[in-house]
């Protein structure tokens, strides 16, 4: 089952699809365009992967890491689905990133990786832009690149664990105004979605709600003021997004 957060007449819901529209938990029903869609999932803790994907680390001209790369993000970062991401007017390289994530459903603590599914709620689609031009490096990933308002679409959907067969080979897809940029799978991961929740569990604890972004494969190009941004991955969904300038945020610099 899939479903998403909306906000209708003044009110959250959750809904699913129903032939093309939207079913309120209520049971109304509702156009796509009727609602404000929310991160269909209220982010807790979320932990998201510098390089795990090794063609986009070798696209950056960095060597494959040897341990995870781990940063965490705060909350304001998240928007739904076609909303705006600002663009700052001073960033000359701010790039797009489709990413699996997957979302904790119970407690995690000293998992074992032959469990660690038995951890995960289930999955949804992230599109976590990187403004590199303020990036120090890799191994000390800069806030300023990444925890940044508006930066990180997610959605539009949730889906539940039992309904994705295999996650680790799900194919994904960017397209900017249309045009497809980037095309990988998650077969390409450097750390796998289990070695990712034994590694986080073995030293903290893991609770329900909580998010891993796995990363993204090869393919990141520049994003401009206007862009229309759809990141898309096998089963999960479509994530639509435009670029936005600090005008429309009512920014001066």
């Amino acid at each position: 089952m899939k479903t998403a957060r909306v906000a209708y007449l003044g009110a959250i819901h959750h809904a699913t699809e129903a032939d093309g529209r939207l079913k309120l938990d209520d049971g109304r029903l509702v156009g796509e365009d009727d609602v404000v869609w929310l991160p269909p999932v209220e982010p807790k803790t979320v932990f998201a992967l510098g390089l795990n994907y090794s063609d986009h680390a070798k696209e950056l001209t960095f060597k494959a890491p040897e341990e995870p790369l781990v940063f965490l993000k705060g909350p304001n970062t998240f928007i739904g689905h076609r909303a705006e991401t600002r663009r700052p007017a001073d960033a000359t390289n701010m790039h797009y990133e489709c990413e699996l994530v997957a979302v904790i459903g119970r407690k995690a603590r000293n998992v074992k990786r032959e469990d660690a599914y038995d951890y995960v709620a289930g999955y949804t689609v992230a599109n976590d832009y990187a403004i590199r031009d303020y990036l120090e490096n890799y191994y000390r990933p800069n806030l300023r690149v990444k925890n940044r308002d508006t930066c990180t679409p997610i959605g539009p959907w949730f889906v539940d664990a039992e309904d994705i067969a295999d996650p680790m080979k799900l194919g994904l897809k960017t397209y900017v105004n249309g045009q497809l940029t980037q095309e990988g799978t998650t077969q390409d991961m450097i750390f796998s979605i289990p070695f990712l929740i034994e590694y986080l569990s073995g030293f903290m604890t893991l609770n329900e709600g909580d998010m891993i972004l796995t990363g993204t494969p090869k393919g990141t190009v520049n994003t401009v003021v206007g862009d229309e941004v759809a990141t898309e991955i096998e089963g999960i969904g479509r994530l639509v997004n435009t670029i936005a300038g600090d005008d429309a945020f009512n920014i001066s610099k």
